[in-house]
This record gives C-alpha cells, structure tokens and sequence, in this order.
C-alpha cells in the first residue's frame, strides 16, 4: 500500500489516509451559519475518499470573520448545523476538522465575487449583509493598493485576552459539534499572522518588539484551546512559514515558533505563505513543499499544501519526508474524487475508497474498459 493511502494516527484519531482538504472559505453562511451549501461541498470530499476534510476560516467572535458571509462558531446556536456536517462526513469514514479563525484587520472586507460591496438597500438583509470596523495589533491599514479594506482598531490587552477566550471557547463548541480535529489560523496576514509579523505589528507593549514578544499572541491561543480541546483529539496549527515578503515573518523564525507549538502540544503545522503586500514567492507545483520539510526538521508533523496535483508527487512527499500530510484545496474543488483517483494511481485496481453505492459499478465498467484491473 502507497504512503498517501495509509493511516495515520494522531493521538486517539486515526485518520484513513493522509490525504487531506484544506480549509476554503465559501463566503455563503448567514450570521455564521452553516447551510445545505456547506453540507453538499464538504460531504463530496468525504465520498471522495479524502481522510480529513477541514472546514473553511471560521470566526471565533463575528467581528472576527472575513467577511458577513463567512461561518462562526461564536455561539452555541451554530455547533448543530456543523454537527450535522461532521455526522455525515464521519459516515463516510472522514475525519472532520475546522479551522478556527480571526481576521483581524483583514476583517470585514467585500465578499469575493462581488464587485466591492455592491449589495443593494434591498439586497442587504436577504444576504445578512454587516460590516464594523475590525481590530488588529496596530491601527495599520492591511493595504491602500487594493479596495475593501478598513484602517483597523489597535487592540488593547483586554482584547487580546478576550480573543484568546474566544478562540477557547470555539474550541469548546468545535468539541460538541464532534470534531476529530481543531486548526489554528496563523497565516495568510490575518490576525495570528499580524501579531507575528513585523510588517503589522508595530507594538511597543508586551506583544510588539522582539520575535518573542510578537509570538505571545499566538502561543496564548495554542495554551487556552489545548487547555479545553480533548486530550485525544489533535491539534494543527497553520501557519504562513514565510511572509514572502520584505521584512516580514520568514523560514527561520518559523522553525523557533514550531518548536514552541510542540512543547505546548500541537501535533502538526499546516505549512501555507504570504498574506501581506509585496509577496514574493511564485507559485507553481510544489512551491511549498519544501517550506514543510523545514519546518518539520523542528522536530513536528507537517502538512504540505500549494499545487500539489499529482499523486506520485503527493507520494514522494511523504517517502522523503518532506511531511506527513498532503493537502490539496483548489485541486479538490476541481476533482472532489481526487483521493479515489489518486489511489488508483498509487495502488492499481484497488476500489475500496468508493462509496458503497457506487463501488461495483465503477468496477464494471472499469471490467468492461479494460482499465484500472490488477494484474495476476
């Protein structure tokens, strides 16, 4: 059996497969709710075979979100849509997990489609349309080069510690609605990723300054949500490893922060990039992977995530041990049944990640083809 197809265990979850759906933000919830449009998107990766689907970016306050349409987990109203989702993709023999989230300054910005926010005064309550003022480390704009954004709100240290509440207590409900996993968001310029990087962060308080200082946000957020999430249930932090851009977080300081996130009990980092202006990488098949093996040389699991397509790629990640995951996100929009695809590649003729309903017919008419058959 290939690497890609062989289980994985973390803590008291064991994962199918190492294959694995990235958080994807659909910008389609009301007040934070999760909706049929949710449950039909994240139940296909499950059928398809994958072995952990991660939800979307989810706010852990409602100031916290993207955008109005994002999903929260702020209030218990909101763990049952989930918990229907998290029984389906258990069901289908998925592991369920959800990426807790605040934007911080990159709050409250257009939904992505739309031209700005063009919502209409009549338009404007059938979308539960908001907008507010977001908050981050320092009262710095996210960018003046591109439209949407709103010079934020410094944070004051009653509302750090309220954040890093919130996120326990989203853990919390993460926990009731029955997921196997909870990740982190501290990449991709939002909020964690403020805190850290000096591009945002332009403190001079106990949260700004030195390398140190600038991880104590997030390391308060791994203590408090490690503290009430399951002792059984792992925990993922991801992570931009380098800002991509000039004078920002890079390679080396996350290495010193991934070292930092094992001791405390984090299983795995989610290796992404970017988030600021003046990103540098280019991206292309496998830009990231190696970003994943440098952190996973700190001596923690990683997950590798950016264009990786091919599932002999996906492979030879995990044989060299560049990670120990492999996600895929637009790959998986493109082919929900990308993991089923990818285990014929890997292991010939092998059927078994097809649902029940749907199995021996594939197999006929793979028969009838003449394709994916094993050969005595």
């Amino acid at each position: 059996m290939s690497l890609l197809f062989s289980p994985l265990v973390l803590r008291d979850v064991t994962l199918r497969n190492r294959a694995v759906v990235a958080p994807m933000c659909q910008y389609s919830a009301q007040h934070g709710l999760a909706n049929d449009w949710h449950f039909v998107h994240l139940g296909r990766f499950a059928i398809g075979g994958f072995g952990l689907v991660i939800l979307e970016a989810t706010g852990i306050t409602a100031e916290g979100r993207i955008s109005y349409g994002d999903l929260g987990l702020w209030t218990d109203a909101q763990i049952a849509p989930l918990r229907h989702i998290v029984d389906f993709l258990h069901a289908e023999g998925a592991a369920a997990g959800i990426q807790l989230a605040h934007a911080g300054r990159k709050a409250s910005t257009p939904i992505a489609w739309r031209n700005g926010f063009d919502e209409t005064e009549a338009e404007k309550p059938a979308v539960a349309f908001e907008s507010w003022t977001p908050v981050a480390p320092s009262a710095v704009i996210h960018s003046d080069k591109h439209p949407g954004y709103t010079t934020p709100r410094a944070m004051t240290e009653a509302d750090i510690a309220a954040t890093v509440q919130a996120f326990a207590d989203a853990a919390r409900r993460a926990d009731q609605a029955g997921f196997d996993v909870v990740e982190i968001h501290a990449a991709h310029g939002y909020l964690i990723n403020q805190f850290l990087s000096p591009i945002a962060n332009q403190r001079t308080d106990r949260y700004g300054g030195s390398r140190d200082n600038r991880m104590r946000f997030a390391l308060e957020v791994v203590d408090a949500v490690r503290a009430v999430w399951p002792a059984g249930k792992p925990l993922f932090v991801r992570i931009s490893a380098t800002d991509g851009s000039e004078g920002g977080w890079g390679i080396e300081d996350s290495i010193v922060l991934a070292k930092e996130l094992e001791a405390r009990g984090v299983d795995a980092v989610h290796c992404s990039s970017g988030g600021f202006d003046g990103y540098g990488l280019k991206p292309g098949p496998l830009y990231q992977v190696p970003l994943a093996k440098a952190v996973r040389e700190a001596g923690i699991k990683t997950i590798a995530v950016g264009l990786i397509d091919d599932p002999r790629d996906a492979e030879t990640i995990l044989a060299t041990g560049e990670a120990d995951l492999v996600a895929l996100a637009r790959g998986a929009l493109e082919d929900p049944n990308w993991a089923i695809h990818a285990h014929h590649v890997l292991d010939g003729g092998e059927y078994s990640l097809w649902p029940i309903q749907a199995r021996e017919r594939i197999r006929g008419k793979d028969r009838v083809l003449g394709i994916r058959q094993k050969q005595d």
